[in-house]
């Protein structure tokens, strides 16, 4: 007789449990998180004033004596579900900016609104999609022997796009160097786009912050050549609350106009390397910077947060650079399922994170991002709402209320995470229903099929 799969042995021997139907509850609360969280311990509510216990919830009556929580991974590549979440939580927090909702006012619609793309430098020449990668064929080659050029038509799928032309030539140092500098270059890239608006004004540029303030929220993008370029959402705002209506000076055309000068001045300089020396570090030469408008003829408002939103959920192996896992050896960059380029840049961060000029750069702890150590998605504080605060009100909305005048005594700690092979089976199941019950409330909201 066929022995069954032991993913559905295991199922099996879940589901005869006396305590199934409470596992799945807990299974179906987390979203059928693929790598949950296991806390064990009890939460007691009391009333302040006479000590009362008003509830009390102990793991003690749950399967395995344990309650499973959601572990919020952002990677759709590590959990499908909770960056479905993510991603909700993420459109609504970029679309509040834009649009108000969710404590920000809706007059937000009509400030001074910019969706900009700051890309890295060259590194060196790299194979392109288009009607023709690179046409130069009458250059001769490199010192090191290789054509200068490339006439072939690449499509989208080629894994030749992103590939330099020659891995000699190519900058590796600099490209890892730029990726760890890249948040200290955004950094000042926001201070000079203040500094030239209050230049433009006629305003001291110390005295800015009386007068207006930037509010923003960017997510960090991989090209295919292995490079972060920055997309981001520029608001101008009045000094103190984003209710505050910008001065008269503060114009979507000066806006656009402070944005592309600072991108094009400001620089950083990297610690001075005896292998290397010193690198002045820019962004790149290529700058957009487009304006969003109330009248509809611009990008649309919406088009644009679901495009963050639908960014920050991707994976590092699903762009093609890098990986989700830290490497923690020499040895693991030789398994790490990427294309010769990206290995590349991993040893280079791996060589360098070794001399002591770039210790504080720690590039071998961010070897598996090429050396980039960004959050994904940042924001400033007045742009818009909090991730806590979305979860927050997500909690409430379930009934997860807090109960007023009381006094909660907690105690948990963490006894493992994941699931055996046959709960990842129902996990998947139950995610699967989820995603398509999602799916036809949607289709049921617009009309459609």
């Amino acid at each position: 007789m066929r022995q069954l799969p032991e993913a559905d042995r295991d199922a099996i021997r879940i589901a005869q449990d006396p305590l199934f139907a409470r596992w799945l509850d807990q299974i179906t609360a987390t979203g059928g998180c693929a790598h949950p969280v296991h806390l064990s311990g009890s939460t007691t509510t009391l009333d302040s004033s006479t000590g009362e216990i008003i509830q009390h919830y102990d793991t003690g009556t749950e399967p395995g004596e344990r309650l499973l929580i959601r572990c919020r991974n952002r990677r759709s590549t590590v959990c499908a579900p909770c960056s479905r979440l993510h991603a909700g939580d993420t459109y609504h927090l970029i679309r509040a900016g834009l649009l108000g909702g969710k404590n920000i006012p809706t007059t937000v619609r009509d400030r001074p609104r910019l969706f900009i793309t700051l890309t890295a430098p060259s590194f060196g020449p790299v194979h392109r999609d288009g009607d023709h990668c690179r046409p130069r064929r009458d250059r001769g080659r490199c010192e090191h022997g290789r054509p200068l050029g490339c006439g072939a038509v690449h499509n989208t799928a080629d894994p030749i796009i992103g590939q330099p032309l020659c891995t000699d030539c190519y900058d590796y140092p600099a490209h890892v160097l730029w990726h760890a500098h890249a948040g200290k270059l955004w950094d000042r890239f926001v201070i000079g786009v203040r500094r030239q608006l209050a230049t433009s004004a006629g305003l001291v540029q110390s005295r800015f912050a009386d007068h207006a303030r930037l509010s923003f929220a960017r997510v960090a993008e991989y090209q295919k050549r292995g490079a972060v370029h920055v997309h981001a959402v520029v608001r101008l705002d009045g000094p103190a609350r984003p209710d505050d209506e910008p001065p008269p000076w503060g114009t979507p055309d000066r806006l656009t106009d402070a944005v592309g000068a600072s991108a094009r001045r400001v620089q950083v300089r990297t610690p001075h390397s005896p292998a290397i020396g010193e690198l002045h570090l820019r962004w790149g030469a290529q700058i957009d910077a487009r304006p969003l408008r109330a009248d509809g003829l611009g990008p649309d408002d919406d088009a644009v947060a679901a495009y963050v939103a639908k960014y920050v959920t991707k994976g590092a192996s699903e762009t093609g650079a890098g990986t989700d896992h830290r490497l923690t050896a020499w040895g693991d960059i030789e398994t790490v399922p990427v294309n010769d380029h990206v290995r590349a840049l991993m040893r280079t961060c791996w060589r360098l994170g070794g001399l002591p000029e770039y210790e504080p750069l720690r590039l071998r702890a961010w070897a598996h991002t090429l050396g980039y150590r960004g959050h994904i998605l940042t924001k400033s504080r007045a742009y818009s709402t909090t991730y806590a605060a979305l979860r927050a009100e997500r909690a409430h909305h379930t009934g997860h209320d807090d109960v007023p005048d009381a006094a909660t005594k907690q105690h948990w700690r963490y006894v493992g995470s994941g699931h055996t092979p046959g709960a990842a089976l129902i996990a998947a199941g139950v995610a699967e229903d989820i995603a398509t019950n999602r799916e036809i409330a949607r289709g049921e909201r617009e009309g459609s099929p």
